[in-house]
Parts: structure tokens; C-alpha cells; sequence
């Protein structure tokens, strides 16, 4: 039987949650792709852990001093790495340094961190391709969601004219909450923090960066452009008054925070902002922490997938279909090399 040796850098409630599914599915690995698949390493910014002969849930809570960084990694024999850390765009790190190190070593990388694709995606893919590493991030790109799916496979084949999207459900249940319910935008953020549903520091969910981030995804890894963020106009909901709100409501409107992007004659233009849809609009009823996208393409017109999964549960499970993908590729591969010569 093949094996496959996973390592997971970054060991938040994100990390902890991927390693939980991953160990539960197992036996599925073995039975469907043929493939022993074992979790080699654990860290997060100064401690892990690390077994070659595969960890087991309960040695996760026991995690040591100073095993960590790209060297503690690579030392663990893995061939896939799953980058679940804090993510900065600013910086790209400290996803980026496992990031740079696993791809240009061979490791397939999955990506649930939105950071380092944003500030050095071009030079990623590159060393992806380079050393013949897939790079896979739907984790990243709205998670639960179903974005890179879309446009690589269920519209392989067509030009995409535009997209439209409802891609942070921060936004979406303060807005929501704010017209549903009358609060502030104090008053609905008071509400999301006590309830977990938002950041004790909410600013680039609130302010759009978030949004922004998952919108550069899309266009350079789903639509092969090479935005950066300064090509991008970013409006949050922080300015949203009541007084806005009523006005909407009077007019039938629900307002948004929209990741918008349009394609003509070859360039690709993208921006984040407020947008308000009458009722008859499906957008209009993505409530609380629902999301949705939206393209238009040339041959097969409107796609619209909407989604809502528990977090963090629903993250690692996008994670874990990459895994699924990269299993499949690697079966396929392995397959094709065991076979006779004709």
C-alpha cells in the first residue's frame, strides 16, 4: 500500500480541526485512494510535534518547546504540507517561509492561510511548477464556499465575463444584523464579538481586506491574472450609518459587501465595495453567515453557489479536499507507472 506523510504548520483552532478530520479519515484513505495516509508533524509558532510513524489524537494536547519553523518540517519526512497559520498579506508570513521551503523541495502544499498567496502568489506558483509540487488552496479562497472548484472545473473550457461575490461572513451577518434588526454598526459588532462570530480585532474583515485577499485568489490562481492589491479599489462597512440602511430598506434594497470582477478585451478588473440588490435578487438573501458566488461566463451564462458551514470544521474540511484531490492525482500517477509497457 502507498503511504503519504501529512505535516500541518500552524496548530490554531483551524490547524487542531484538520488534524481531528484528518485522523478520523483514515480508514477512508486506505479504502478509496489505496493510500496509508499518516499526520508525521504538528506545529505552531514554538511548539510541535513530530512521529514518523504517524501521531495519534491523543498525544495533539502535548505539544514541545522549540519544535517548529520550516527546518522542523522538512526534518519530519512529510510529503504534504498543510499551512494553517496566521495569515498577513503585508508580509505573507509566516506562512510564507514554509511555503517557499516545501514547494522548493517537491512537497505538495495546501494552503488554508490567505497571506502569502496574496503577497508572493507569482513567485509560489512558480516554484510550484518548477519542482512539480501541487499547490492547492481552497481553504484559503472561501473555504466551505466553492470558488476555485467553479472556475477550474465545472467551467473548464469557458471565458469568464464576471464574477460577483458575498465572500466574508463577518460582513455579511453585521449587515445583516443591522438590517434585520435595527442595531448600529457598534451595537451588531458588540453582538458578532460576544458571540464569536467576529475578531476582538475585526478591522480587515470590517474594512474589506478579507474580502480583498480571497477576490486576488480567485483572479491570479483562478483566472491567471497577476493582481496585486494596489490594483485593487477597497471599500469596507465600517462607514455604514443607519440612516443608510433605512434608505435601502425603503427602497427594497439588502445591502452587501461584494467582491466584484469583470473580464473585457483581456483585462481583468476588481474591486470590493457596497452594493445593495433588490429582493428579487438571490444575493439579497445570503443572510448571516451564508456565502455566495456568482459568474457569468460566454457558454454556459450564470453559476451561482451559495454556502454556510461551521467554522472551524468547515475550513478544514476544504483543506481535506485538496487532500482528496492530490490523492487522486497521486493514484493516478502511480497507476499509470505500474502499468506494462503496450
Amino acid at each position: 500500500m502507498q503511504t503519504l506523510k501529512v505535516a500541518i504548520a500552524g496548530f490554531g483552532g483551524v490547524g487542531r480541526a484538520t488534524a481531528d478530520l484528518l485522523l478520523s479519515r483514515h480508514e477512508r484513505y486506505r479504502q478509496v485512494y489505496g493510500v496509508d495516509v499518516s499526520l508525521v508533524a504538528v506545529c505552531g509558532s514554538r511548539a510541535g510535534l513530530a512521529d514518523a510513524n504517524g501521531l495519534h489524537p491523543h498525544q495533539l494536547n502535548a505539544l514541545q518547546a522549540g519544535l517548529s519553523g520550516p527546518d522542523f518540517v522538512m526534518a519530519s519526512g512529510a510529503d504534504v504540507l498543510i499551512e494553517a497559520g496566521p495569515s498577513d498579506f503585508r508580509s505573507g508570513e509566516p506562512g510564507l517561509a514554509y511555503l517557499r521551503t516545501a514547494l522548493s523541495a517537491g512537497l505538495d502544499c495546501i494552503v488554508i492561510s490567505k497571506g502569502a498567496l496574496v503577497h508572493s502568489g507569482r513567485q509560489l506558483r512558480e516554484l510550484a511548477q518548477a519542482s512539480g509540487a501541487m499547490l492547492k488552496l481552497s481553504g484559503a479562497a472561501a473555504a466551505a464556499l466553492p470558488t476555485l472548484d467553479l472556475l477550474d472545473h465545472s467551467l473548464a473550457g469557458c471565458k469568464v465575463l464576471a464574477l460577483e461575490g458575498i465572500l466574508n461572513a463577518t460582513t455579511n451577518y453585521l449587515l445583516d444584523a443591522m438590517s434585520t434588526q435595527g442595531l448600529s454598526f457598534d451595537a451588531a459588532l458588540r453582538e458578532a464579538q460576544a458571540g464569536g462570530f467576529a475578531e476582538a480585532d475585526p478591522r480587515n474583515d470590517t474594512e474589506g481586506w478579507d474580502t480583498a485577499c480571497k477576490l486576488l485568489l480567485l483572479a491570479n490562481f483562478g483566472l491567471g491574472a497577476d493582481l496585486t492589491m494596489d490594483d485593487l479599489v477597497v471599500e469596507g462597512i465600517q462607514s455604514v450609518t443607519a440612516e443608510r440602511i433605512e434608505a435601502w430598506r425603503e427602497r427594497g434594497l439588502v445591502p452587501k459587501l461584494i467582491a466584484s470582477l469583470t473580464c473585457a478585451d483581456g483585462v481583468i478588473r476588481a474591486s470590493v465595495g457596497i452594493k445593495a440588490y433588490p429582493l428579487s435578487d438571490p444575493f439579497a438573501h445570503v443572510s448571516a453567515k451564508s456565502k455566495a458566488i456568482r459568474i457569468s461566463s460566454d457558454a454556459m451564462g450564470e453559476t451561482l453557489a451559495i454556502g454556510c458551514g461551521a467554522e472551524p470544521i468547515a475550513t478544514a474540511a476544504a483543506a481535506l479536499k485538496d487532500l482528496e484531490h492530490i490523492l487522486m492525482a497521486r493514484t493516478a500517477r502511480y497507476s499509470s507507472l505500474s502499468q506494462p509497457p503496450s
